[in-house]
């Protein structure tokens, strides 16, 4: 059973190897934000938690005890990931685009981040 996780472990550290050699590639070599997007938060990502798998199994098979801290992290990972995606996008959007190419937001209140609004955060077609 010892070969089995050893060629898991390394399978884990090498394919989390590449891809965060890829995700850091993709990062410096692509053109705009928006590319550069899926670099960070695609392949770097699963190359992160490939190595946390790997240092997990690692833990498990030598020091007969599974480590909850790499899981926890991987959890954790995986929750922000999306987010700073989010966040990323949004600043894209924010700066490289005009407010008036952008759709009429109806009749909600603040939805998105090219409105104007007064100091109340009601915009002008609702003032009245």
């Amino acid at each position: 059973m010892g070969n089995y996780l050893d060629i898991l472990i390394v399978g884990f550290s090498v394919f989390g190897g590449l891809f965060g050699l890829l995700g850091s590639y993709g990062l410096i070599k692509l053109n705009d934000p928006v590319s550069r997007l899926h670099a960070p938060t695609m392949t770097s990502t699963l190359g992160v938690g490939a190595i946390l798998l790997a240092s997990f199994f690692h833990s498990w098979a030598y020091d007969n005890q599974g480590s909850s801290h790499e899981l926890l992290i991987l959890i954790f990972l995986l929750l922000t990931a999306p987010v700073t995606a989010k966040f990323i996008a949004k600043v894209h959007i924010s700066r490289r685009t005009n407010p008036d190419d952008l759709p009429r937001p109806g009749d909600d209140r603040v939805w998105a981040s090219h409105m104007n609004c007064d100091e109340s955060g009601v915009p002008p077609q609702q003032q009245g």
